[in-house]
């Protein structure tokens, strides 16, 4: 039985049909530059926007919930909020591929908090970095090539994207190398994960969606004013790695890019006594970060499903 139109997992949402015209279109921008891919991009938001209606009610609830929570950043309202937010997606896909192509001038990235980073390296010291769908991971990854010293595991859930990822393997084999395909974290992975860490790399994975499984773990906190669950998976994994944790945002802005790295904790405990109230600290603490980051570029957080929804939360028992 299909999903109900409203509380389908995000994984579930097909955001890959969006790019089913990115090929050409990045051949467009090869050709001839930004202008023409967006002047050719528009007509395929339209479509997109107008065929796809749970991705545009998602991204309408959720400007909406900023724009009431921040009144001072004036946020389009309606379809033409809905509208910069898809072009803002349309435009980091195009970077994924410029990134991949060996086009993207990442000169122009701007970095802020790499030498923690870069001195964990050094000392031969791995950790946990924690992402979020906000700007373009490929940075982090495409940058990290460029040092040979740093090893990086990026965790992700791409059966719903294999067209795009694909694509991006043809650009670039090495696109493909250092993903790992993760849908439940087993003991076997974790002890990999641990022997990747112990030899001083980096697992990288994300912490703004909730993971693919019927009973999901979540913690909650508030984020952009409301209530939502946050997976807790970062976190247990943290803890049984035993390694620091840091965090990582991306956005584009009008010179380039910015990729910031932030230390979250030196160490990660879960006391059983305590592990539901410390999870809750976490979400709360790295929600707190992701809400900071987001309001810098809000049409650049890219969950296009209700992510809110969630039915256990109770609003007024959840930390402000």
């Amino acid at each position: 039985m299909a999903a109900p139109e409203q509380s389908r997992h995000w994984a579930q949402i097909n955001e890959v049909s969006f790019v089913a015209g990115m090929r050409l279109l990045f051949a467009v921008y090869r050709l001839f530059g930004r202008l023409p891919f967006r002047l050719m991009l528009y007509p395929v938001l339209c479509w997109y926007i107008a065929a796809n209606g749970r991705a545009r009610q998602a991204s309408r609830a959720y400007l909406a919930q900023v724009a009431a929570y921040r009144p001072a950043l004036r946020l389009p309202a309606g379809i033409g909020g809905v509208f910069l937010h898809f072009a803002a997606f349309g435009e980091s896909l195009l970077d994924k591929m410029l990134l991949w192509g060996g086009l993207f001038p990442t000169a122009s990235v701007a970095l802020s908090g790499q030498q923690q980073i870069s001195d964990a390296v050094a000392q031969g010291r791995g950790g946990l970095i924690i992402c979020t769908h906000l700007g373009n991971l490929e940075l982090c990854r495409v940058i990290g090539r460029g040092h040979a010293d740093l090893k990086l595991t990026v965790l992700v859930h791409t059966r719903h994207a294999q067209a795009f990822n694909r694509m991006l393997a043809q650009l670039d084999p090495r696109s493909q190398l250092n993903l790992m395909q993760v849908t439940e974290m087993s003991p076997a992975t974790a002890m990999m994960l641990a022997d990747k860490v112990a030899q001083g790399e980096f697992v990288v994975i994300a912490g703004d969606r909730v993971p693919v499984s019927p009973n999901p773990r979540v913690a909650h906190a508030r984020f952009m004013g409301r209530a939502a669950p946050f997976p807790v998976g970062p976190y247990v994994l943290a803890a049984l790695l035993g390694c620091p944790v840091y965090l990582m945002f991306s956005r584009r802005t009008p010179e380039g890019a910015q990729l910031s790295f932030e230390h979250f904790r030196d160490l990660v405990e879960l006391p059983r006594k305590q592990r539901a109230q410390r999870l809750d600290e976490l979400a709360a603490d790295y929600a707190a970060r992701l809400e900071f980051h987001c309001l810098q570029s809000p049409f650049q957080w890219f969950n296009f499903y209700d992510f809110w929804a969630d039915s256990a939360i109770d609003d007024q028992h959840v930390p402000h």
